[in-house]
């Protein structure tokens, strides 16, 4: 499998960031000279390198006149939002909270003047739930003939991802097949935990009905055809609610996760493995994609203890659930993942002839989580 760089994680992150560049999200030489810069031990490059480009995006962008130039000034509003959400990827483990916020408001604010200049601009919403949080979303129009309903898909990332990356994923690709698209978070994922201090949950049918009442509402939706994808830890969270929200038409999960909670490493008792985890990730001795996850893990969960987080996860599990599934199912395999390592398999066997299975490997360019890099082929 071939390494961009040759640290694990940075790679793949740079890769996932190259990969929105298919649709709009991102340029390929503007990433790889920050890649350039990087050193592996130090979070503090990432923050600056992508923290600059997103500046001098965003300068670009302001410079373009919107009104005789809509497509240039979108493509740089998106571009510059690309690049502040990057920035403060690495930087959940450290006290400097009001930079990294002020990052994500830059990301959103020049997301949003992407959206208005879209050819049918999609709009956000904030989607009430009666379990103490609401969904936040953004609904994209189908192409194609505005008049009539549309099939639409429900699409979500997962431990890490945010409603912005998922157009530059999926979102645009179904919106050019002519798809109603709406892209949301719930508790745990970034907009949400910022503004409402909600941390992950496992019950995630909590999240998703609430938006299928919300679809079903709208002239522009065929309700009988409104499928989920789940994209990472998404592929565990679009099965869970597959399995009380009957009314799915299908649900993609790229790729399957049978159990979260497995994929985390658990060195013994919480002592050890709170000074064992805290001490190395000091040391800087952890790579850097497993200290990420721990800073990511406590930062999603709103925890301080490596062990706890760890034991909150473990309900994050399809067993004893996964049979109230009742839609068809399709779980992608990516061959060299290096995160979620034969977690498909076991979602698939318990679907049976519900599940469609699909291991896609470096032959065709897409065996790496989530088959990133290779979004064209997998949409």
């Amino acid at each position: 499998m071939f390494q961009i760089l040759q640290d694990k994680g940075y790679s793949f992150e740079i890769l996932r960031h190259l990969s929105a560049a298919r649709y709009g999200g991102s340029d390929i030489v503007e990433i790889l000279e920050v890649a350039a810069k990087l050193e592996s031990d130090n979070f503090e490059t990432w923050y600056t390198g992508f923290h600059k480009l997103a500046q001098r995006i965003e300068s670009q962008a302001e410079a373009i006149d919107p009104a005789r130039h809509r497509v240039s000034a979108s493509n740089a509003w998106f571009r510059a939002a690309t690049y502040y959400r990057a920035c403060q990827f690495y930087m959940h483990g450290t006290s400097s909270y009001p930079r990294i916020d002020q990052a994500w408001d830059k990301q959103a604010a020049a997301f949003d003047k992407a959206l208005e200049l879209m050819d049918r601009p999609g709009r956000k919403l904030k989607i009430p739930t009666e379990h103490g949080f609401d969904v936040l979303g953004i609904f994209f129009p189908g192409a194609g003939n505005p008049a009539g309903q549309k099939p639409t898909i429900i699409a979500v990332t997962g431990f890490d991802g945010s409603m912005e990356e998922s157009l530059h994923h999926v979102g645009f690709a179904g919106i050019e097949r002519g798809y109603n698209v709406i892209t949301y978070e719930g508790p745990g994922q970034p907009t949400v935990l910022r503004q409402q201090k909600k941390g992950f949950i496992h019950d995630w049918e909590k999240v998703v009905t609430p938006i299928f009442d919300y679809l079903i509402q709208r002239p522009d939706v065929d309700d009988s055809r409104i499928g989920l994808m789940g994209e990472s830890l998404g592929g565990y969270l679009a099965v869970r609610a597959a399995a009380f929200e009957h009314r799915l038409a299908g649900v993609v999960a790229f790729d399957g996760i049978w159990d979260f909670h497995t994929t985390l490493v658990a060195f013994g008792e919480r002592e050890k493995v709170d000074e064992e985890l805290h001490h190395m990730m000091n040391q800087k001795s952890l790579p850097t994609a497993i200290h990420w996850m721990i800073d990511q893990g406590l930062w999603n969960f709103q925890i301080d203890s490596p062990y706890d987080w760890i034991q909150m996860t473990k309900p994050m599990e399809l067993e004893g659930v996964i049979d109230m599934v009742q839609c068809p199912v399709w779980a992608g395999e990516a061959a060299e993942d290096i995160f979620s390592d034969g977690q498909p398999k076991p979602v698939v066997d318990a679907l049976g002839n519900k599940a469609t299975y699909v291991v896609l490997t470096d032959a065709d360019a897409a065996g790496r989580h989530c088959h990133i890099g290779a979004m064209t082929f997998l949409n």
